[in-house]
């Protein structure tokens, strides 16, 4: 399954955080980011920790991309 986060990172831009800034308030580590941007699998917990800092839901943060392998 394929998926992109170029929401969340529109989503960070809206509310000027940066990505390191992300992931010290969600307490995820250098490679978990390093995962996110390049539209790698990640965890459900990571991504209910950062929709509840962000206070949105994944949809805001994460699409589906059909036709594309990870």
């Amino acid at each position: 399954m394929a998926v992109s986060y170029k929401k969340l990172w529109v989503l960070l831009a809206e509310k000027e955080l940066k990505r390191t800034e992300l992931s010290v308030l969600c307490g995820f580590s250098a490679v978990t980011l390093a995962r996110l941007g390049k539209n790698e699998n990640v965890s459900v917990e990571i991504l209910e920790k950062i929709c509840k800092e962000l206070k949105c839901n994944i949809g805001d943060i994460v699409d589906y991309v059909p036709g594309e392998e990870s």
